[in-house]
């Protein structure tokens, strides 16, 4: 296991701080893309049963060890029942017995099933079937509302996150709550590496603009999953290990925030399945 930064959960466990994404990452193009990622020294794969890619991921892992892989729930999965059987197909397609961490994908308030869902990913924990369980794209009230309905608070939230959308008063929320940030979409659909100030600093460090920008998310102590199908994409996100931002060029990424920097869903208005 190549030696990287991780950061401590509330349940007593530990995650990497950079991993690999897999969303857009297609079922047949996934088992390469997956190794390439484990032989450049990522030990946390995300994944979904949205992605429709569970089963390459799986198979790219094979009989890698000391990996930690992460899934998540889908919306028309969501209840109970629909939820305990989701997992078990995810497992079956993954080729596992359990996974690291499972994740509710979206909170989809208007169909008000996350709470049930909730209780169900408890006792998959309790089963052995998850080490850890967490959400994403959850807001703050959704979060108090599973932590007061269940007494669990989820071990992190994985939400949007870039230079253009950083996303303060959530992390705000994650830090009093202990709850780890996870960024997903962690280069802003690839617009932050033209950015110029982020184009500047890469000339400055030496670096990519994407492992600047790497680097920024794992110096705000978020672990991140950039994702890529190209060996040396992959291996030049990795990079971003192997350097440090100054205080300055940190402080200039910080000032590019946005209001109206989000890509994705509000997951506010989200319900769809």
């Amino acid at each position: 296991m190549t030696d990287q930064p991780t950061l401590p959960l509330n349940d007593g466990r530990h995650i990497p701080q950079l991993g690999f994404g897999t969303w857009q990452i297609d079922e047949d193009n996934a088992p390469d893309a997956v190794r390439a990622a484990l032989e450049a020294g990522y030990w946390l794969v995300d994944t979904a049963a949205i992605y429709k890619n569970e089963e390459g991921v799986g198979k790219g892992i094979g009989d890698w060890s000391d990996i930690f892989l992460q899934t998540k729930i889908w919306n028309a999965s969501q209840g109970y029942e629909r939820t305990k059987k989701a997992m078990d197909n995810s497992l079956s397609r993954l080729g596992r017995e359990h996974v690291d961490m499972l994740l509710i994908h979206w909170p989809c308030p208007d169909n008000d099933l996350f709470v049930d869902t909730w209780k169900a990913m408890i006792e998959i924990r309790d089963e052995g079937k998850a080490k850890s369980i967490g959400v994403s794209n959850f807001r703050e009230q959704d979060l108090k509302r599973i932590v007061d309905e269940t007494g669990v608070t989820p071990a992190l939230n994985q939400i949007e996150l870039h230079p253009s959308f950083q996303q303060r008063e959530m992390r705000k929320v994650h830090e009093d709550m202990g709850i780890v940030t996870q960024s997903w979409s962690p280069l802003g659909q690839g617009n932050g590496m033209s950015n110029e100030t982020v184009k500047a600093i890469a000339e400055e460090t030496g670096q990519s603009a994407s492992a600047v920008i790497i680097r920024w998310h794992i110096q705000h102590g978020f672990t991140v999953l950039p994702r890529s199908t190209n060996p040396d994409h992959i291996r030049d996100n990795f990079s971003a290990l192997s350097f440090e931002l100054s205080d300055d060029q940190m402080a200039k990424i910080d000032a590019l925030d946005s209001e109206d920097g989000r890509m994705g869903p509000n997951p506010g208005e989200f319900n769809d399945g």
